[in-house]
C-alpha cells in the first residue's frame, strides 16, 4: 500500500478548508491580491494531489465493489447489462465519486480565483503606469 496517500477523512477535513477559503470574498487591493495568489498557488498544486489521491481511493472501491457485484449479479441476474452493473458500481462508489468531483471543482475555483488575482495585480499595475506613481524605479 503506498503511504503517501490522503485518507479519505483527511480529504474531507482539508476539503473544508479548502472550500472555506475559497468562499472569502478579497477587495481589489493588488497588495491582498498577491497575498492570496501565494495561498492559491500552494492550494492549486495540494488540490491536485488531492484530486490524484481520491481518484485512487475511488478506483480502489470501484476495484473491489466490481468483482463482489458481478458475483452477485451473475448468481441473481444473470441476463443483467454491463450498464446495469455500471450504475450499480457507480451508485455504491457515490460518496468517493463525490469527493473526487469535489476536489477538482476546488483545483478549478483555485486557478480562476489566480487568474482574478493576476487581473488585479495587472490592473493595479496599470493605474500606477498611467499616474505616473513607480517611475522613479523604471529609470
Amino acid at each position: 500500500m503506498l503511504t503517501n496517500i490522503s485518507t479519505p477523512e483527511q480529504l474531507k477535513d482539508e476539503s473544508e478548508d479548502i472550500q472555506n477559503f475559497l468562499e472569502i470574498t478579497i477587495s481589489e487591493d493588488a497588495t491582498e491580491a498577491i497575498e492570496r495568489g501565494n495561498d492559491l498557488i500552494v492550494y492549486i498544486a495540494r488540490t491536485g494531489k488531492m484530486l490524484a489521491d481520491a481518484k485512487y481511493h475511488l478506483n480502489e472501491k470501484k476495484k473491489s465493489e466490481v468483482v463482489d457485484m458481478l458475483k452477485r449479479v451473475a448468481k441473481e441476474t444473470p441476463n443483467s447489462t454491463s450498464k446495469a452493473v455500471n450504475a450499480l458500481v457507480d451508485s455504491i462508489c457515490r460518496e468517493e465519486q463525490f469527493m473526487v468531483d469535489w476536489i477538482e471543482r476546488l483545483n478549478r475555483s483555485c486557478t480562476h480565483q489566480m487568474e482574478w488575482c493576476r487581473t488585479v495585480v495587472s490592473k493595479a499595475k496599470e493605474e500606477m503606469r498611467l499616474t505616473g506613481v513607480g517611475r522613479e524605479f523604471n529609470t
